[in-house]
């Protein structure tokens, strides 16, 4: 018999495993996170409390309104959330906190897209009018700038993203920072009369950025140093709030001081702030004592002395 000359088909080439679907309760490694799907559930959750309090006519006589609100403020909790995550992580030695940064960060945007969708339907879907106002309205300004650069980084949060920028990425989420002061400054300017709210986001802000002041300048993260920075940002909102009342309200600034010695009605921002920021020397005093009653491991041979 002759030998073909045609050459035996090759076999078939194996079919890639499909990609599993990123859910966002599941880690790197494609299993169930409890604490992603935590976070998960707490980003998710006021949407659902908006939208059924909107069902059920539960926001007053402009519920599109109390919704644009509802979503703004949202907005700033889950900003100010995502960058606490690194305060967090270190203070209290908790590595696992930066899986759900990114979920916040995109939260972030998603209830800012939003906000900005909502004001769209209260002025009737009417674009032009919606250019007009954002164009003549400076906090509308601020907040549209402010929309933009969440946007951006929601949409360069990919770990494809994350390559292709290389160390551009750093550089662009750095803009969080200003993102943060933008929303801030929007949140005040519409606020408008009682500003007890963005005084006290704004004074978290400052105890967040005040902690990374202490890190690049190398400051020792010791319970008293964060005491404080917790004592330190506590002051600096009191002032904040008597210098916008000042400025914005004719309020002499000595009457809101010292409001905030007067505990017979609401508790003022700084105060609140204070509560807050001592968290962090109290996690810092829990730090060592885990690690005093974890259970000792062995040490590895591949370890470095």
């Amino acid at each position: 018999m002759m030998r073909s000359d045609l050459a035996a088909p090759a076999p078939p080439a194996p079919r890639a495993a499909p990609r599993p679907v990123p859910w966002p309760w599941l880690d790197r490694a494609g299993r169930l996170s409890w604490l992603k799907l935590a976070v998960f559930l707490a980003c998710i959750a006021p949407a659902c409390q908006l939208a059924a309090a909107y069902g059920l006519d539960a926001l007053g006589a402009k519920p599109i309104t109390a919704l644009i609100h509802g979503t703004g403020e949202w907005t700033i909790r889950f900003l100010l959330a995502s960058l606490a995550i690194t305060p967090l992580r270190r203070i209290a030695d908790w590595p696992k906190l930066i899986l759900i940064r990114r979920m916040l960060g995109v939260t972030a945007a998603a209830y800012a897209v939003a906000h900005l969708v909502l004001y769209v339907v209260d002025q009737n879907f009417n674009l032009a009018k919606v250019v007009s106002e954002i164009a003549l309205r400076i906090y509308l300004t601020i907040g549209f700038v402010g929309l933009i650069g969440l946007i951006a980084l929601g949409a360069t949060s990919t770990d494809a993203a994350i390559r292709n920028l290389g160390p551009n990425w750093h550089r662009l989420h750095r803009l969080a920072y200003t993102i943060a002061v933008l929303g801030l400054a929007h949140y005040f300017l519409q606020a408008k009369i009682d500003v007890s709210s963005p005084v006290f986001w704004t004074g978290l802000f400052l105890l967040l950025m005040g902690w990374r002041i202490m890190k690049r300048a190398n400051a020792p993260e010791r319970p008293w140093a964060l005491l404080l920075l917790a004592v330190a940002a506590a002051g600096l909102t009191a002032l904040l709030e008597a210098a916008w009342y000042g400025l914005a309200s004719g309020v002499p600034a000595d009457l809101v001081l010292s409001a905030n010695l007067d505990f017979s009605g609401p508790i003022r921002p700084a105060w609140w702030v204070l509560a807050a920021g001592l968290t962090l020397p109290a996690l810092a005093l829990a730090r060592p004592r885990r690690a005093r009653t974890a259970r000792p491991v062995a040490p590895s041979l591949s370890a470095k002395t």
